[in-house]
């Protein structure tokens, strides 16, 4: 139900934007408006205005229109000539076209100004150990250290780590890290792209470069047990502190939890120590199938202090002026990255398994609904974005490819004729279709193999 009302919720605030940039624009040229509907189809609901104005909720939600006067579309009274779309100026139906895409814009600048100004929760872009023989191993780069930038882009979280790693890696042959130490000491880590597999990297950037996020070391004590679960039938109780595995001494558990997957199916002996006494408890791991590869489990979980994490969230917030010129500089950031995202995909650079539909946005939308209002919020700031660069494409059939025809006739001094509108009709809905298409598959392909 989260995920349905999540959903909803984001389709009809996202249409309602994009629309309502159309129409307030129209009116603001003297264009008369003659239908303003949420989805398409059959009308459900309607009510008229005073200005003559009907605005609808129609039977097919995803996506909508605004109607407006046109003497292409029909016969228009001699008096209300004037107040036809077609009858504007060339700037005045760039401006009415381009206003819906700008509303989208607008609305993720004014959501993550909101969210700048209010503070970000988040992680600090603080690195693990990395994975042994891995760009990141041979960089140099070091269990604890801050990053700061990236190819001399400031990061100030690891979301923002996230996509930057994201956007250079797909466009540079390598990564600098400029990363601090505890003691405050620079250093620059360059990760050399030239044998990572590209393909990887679109699905899982952080594992072909080796890098990982920090997390503190944590005591090898028994917090949580699976009920019936290997540990708990073999007599391992919350609090036991397993001292060895096997006859290996650990003091960390991510000692024990190597070990342990690594021991599948073989017997294993934890040395434990329970209220002042050591016990000696026998067990064999369930073998678990996880990525194709079979790990051992036992169905324990640690026992983890609140202040252990504290040192690793921070808070992204600005005054006021400062948090309204990063949420300019955020928004940009993302649309151009959409752009190139996008430009990589039809030269064939970028796999259209990146493509996501109505399926995986409702997904995300229930994901960040349940996560709290801030992921919320993000989440409908980005879904704008791309709703907005999507429809700014030079594509017949989406705003941009009416700007295109508009742009056309600036340079010719004349409109574009019908005929080609008409083609350029057709190609468009194939193209359009197309995407759908593979966004469709993508998502069912996701659903399929969870």
């Amino acid at each position: 139900m989260t995920t349905l009302l999540a959903f909803v919720f984001t389709l009809a605030l996202l249409i309602v934007v994009h629309e309502y940039g159309h129409y307030a624009v129209a009116r603001l040229c003297g264009v008369k408006v003659l239908r303003f509907s949420v989805g398409f189809g059959r009308v459900l609901l309607s009510h008229r205005d005073a200005s003559g104005t009907e605005w609808s909720l129609s039977a097919f939600p995803l996506g909508g229109y605004v109607k407006m006067l046109d003497e292409r579309e029909g016969e228009v009274a001699p008096q209300d000539r004037p107040h036809a779309f077609n009858r504007q100026s060339v700037w005045c139906r760039i401006a009415i076209v381009a206003a819906g895409p700008a509303a989208n814009l607008l609305l993720a600048v004014l959501l993550y100004w909101g969210l700048y100004a209010t503070g970000v929760p988040a992680l600090k872009p603080l690195l693990g150990e990395p994975l042994a023989g891995s760009p990141a191993a041979l960089a140099g780069v070091r269990d604890g250290e801050l990053v700061t930038r990236i190819n001399g882009v400031p990061v100030e979280s690891w979301q923002d780590f996230h996509l930057q790693i994201l956007r250079h890696g797909l466009t540079s042959a390598q990564i600098e890290l400029e990363t601090r130490d505890a003691h405050g000491h620079l250093a620059y880590r360059r990760l050399d792209l030239g044998t990572v597999d590209r393909a990887a990297f679109e699905t899982d950037p952080f594992r072909q470069l080796g890098l990982q996020r920090y997390t503190p070391p944590v005591p090898p004590i028994i917090g949580q047990l699976q009920p019936g679960g290997v540990a708990e039938r073999a007599g391992l109780k919350i609090g036991d502190r397993i001292v060895a595995v096997d006859g290996h001494p650990t003091t960390r558990w991510d000692q024990v939890v190597e070990t342990i997957r690594a021991r599948p199916g073989i017997v294993t002996e934890l040395e434990v120590t329970r209220a002042e006494q050591t016990l000696k408890i026998t067990l064999t791991p369930e073998r678990v199938n996880q990525g194709g590869q079979s790990i051992g489990r036992i169905g324990a979980g640690p026992q983890i202090a609140p202040e252990l994490f504290e040192a690793l969230q921070t808070e992204v917030r600005y005054e006021l002026l400062p948090a309204l010129w990063r949420a300019l500089e955020k928004t940009w950031e993302l649309a151009v990255f959409s752009l190139e995202m996008l430009g990589r995909m039809v030269i064939g650079q970028v796999s259209l398994q990146n493509l996501s539909g109505p399926i995986t946005i409702a997904d995300y939308a229930g994901q960040s609904a349940s996560a709290g209002l801030v992921p919320f919020l993000s989440f409908l700031a980005l879904i704008s974005i791309s709703l907005g660069v999507l429809n700014l494409l030079p594509v017949p059939i989406l705003d941009g490819g009416h700007l295109l025809y508009y742009f056309a006739e600036i340079a010719t001094g004349r409109p574009v004729s019908e005929r080609i509108q008409a083609i350029g009709q057709r190609v468009g809905i194939v193209l359009v279709g197309f995407l759908m298409f593979f966004a469709l598959y993508n998502d069912l392909i996701r659903l399929l193999s969870r």
